[in-house]
């Protein structure tokens, strides 16, 4: 990597800032001074548990380390453009009927608000947030005219998408705002689970934080939402993935009873609800369970565990291609750890067969091609070219 461009220079800027040592910031964040050092002089990957355990160190967030939106690329892929109108889309929420928005029926913006989630889940994210400022608009001016649970749910939806959008490409300020409007939508449809999936999901914001308190107070009010429905199939769905949502959680903050306890409430409830798909766009079951399994080995650096674990998984052609290929980055991740270079390049090159520019904007995935040259004394030109299209 550039040398005066790497999550180590940061890493090294915000200590200084915040007034530790080397051996000072080690032994706050749990990890080796040695490890630090080398990151720090642009010889060793960060990993994004090593990344959230600085950032919570110096009282920063993660984006500030991993340079986070990459606007270099996002310019490349024609996506830095779509960010703005997605922005001014979300402040639309309070101002009522727009007298020049021509909303269609309902019924075609209840299916525009699903096709949007579906092109986000098939890795379409150019295509999505393209259309989505438009949708906003005309579900807001539409849920203002004639009040509905569909619209108002549907318009929730579209936040929803908003925040997937945006938290992909890196924007999470905005991926914040998006889940606060998802949650003033869900209210007025009186949807108690979208309510709890929007829980979920800003859970996984202090998961990428590694703040687990926060994150399992989130988890916990999920659940206390589902009680007003019962025990449904989509209730049943969005509890187990909320436990999900906390297994991973636990991994990053490094609390394996955690971890064990919610991965064990997760399959319980897996046996009894058996597959099921599309609940508000989650899909949760067993197989769903272990693709958590392998993410937990990966974060809490089980890396042997994790390669096996996904050896052994089985990844349905019914999932979307988003969720296949986090499996894919999630394997490459442990298997660059052990070694296994070819393997884990081969990883990664499926990933990004799989969701390009889901790839393209992980930094677990990039994390796990800068770790490859680092590995390499000499570049080869499959990797060479992997970097560059990451532009490492």
């Amino acid at each position: 990597m550039p040398r005066d461009d790497h999550p180590g220079v940061r890493i090294s800027k915000y200590r200084k800032l915040a007034g530790y040592t080397q051996n000072g910031l080690a032994l706050k964040i749990g990890y080796s001074y040695s490890l630090l050092h080398q990151v720090e002089g642009g010889h060793k990957a960060a990993s994004t548990a090593f990344l959230a355990a600085c950032a919570r160190a110096l009282h920063i967030d993660v984006a500030s380390l991993t340079g986070q939106p990459y606007m270099t690329e996002l310019q490349q892929d024609r996506l830095a453009g779509l960010i703005r109108p997605i922005r001014e889309s979300l402040d639309l929420y309070d101002l009522g009927a727009d007298p020049d928005v021509v909303t269609r029926e309902t019924l075609q913006l209840v299916a525009a608000a699903d096709r949007l989630c579906e092109q986000v889940r098939a890795t379409r994210l150019n295509k999505a947030a393209q259309a989505l400022p438009r949708l906003i608009a005309e579900l807001t001016t539409a849920a203002y005219r004639t009040p509905s649970t569909e619209l108002w749910a549907a318009l929730g939806s579209a936040y929803r998408t908003a925040h997937d959008v945006t938290i992909k490409l890196g924007f999470y300020d905005l991926s914040t705002i998006a889940l606060d409007r998802m949650e003033w939508a869900a209210q007025r449809a009186s949807d108690p689970v979208l309510a709890a999936v929007r829980q979920y999901m800003r859970g996984l914001v202090y998961h990428r934080e590694g703040e687990l308190t926060i994150g399992l107070r989130l988890v916990r009010a999920g659940h206390q939402l589902l009680e007003q429905v019962g025990e449904t199939p989509e209730a049943l769905a969005v509890s187990g993935q909320l436990h999900l949502g906390a297994t991973v959680m636990a991994a990053r903050a490094r609390d394996k009873d955690a971890l064990q306890s919610h991965l064990r409430e997760a399959e319980q409830i897996a046996k009894r609800a058996g597959a099921v798909e599309h609940v508000h766009w989650l899909s949760f079951g067993l197989t769903n369970c272990a693709a958590h399994e392998l993410s937990a080995y990966t974060e809490m650096g089980q890396y042997g565990k994790a390669v096996e674990k996904a050896k052994e998984l089985r990844i349905p052609d019914s999932w979307p291609m988003s969720r296949r290929a986090h499996v894919w980055i999630d394997r490459g991740r442990s298997e660059m750890e052990i070694g296994r270079s070819e393997a884990a390049l081969t990883s990664i090159a499926k990933a990004r067969e799989l969701a390009p520019q889901q790839t393209r904007y992980h930094p677990g995935a990039r994390a796990t091609v800068e770790g490859l040259v680092h590995q390499q004394r000499r570049t080869p030109d499959t990797l060479g070219y992997m970097s560059a299209w990451f532009g490492l």
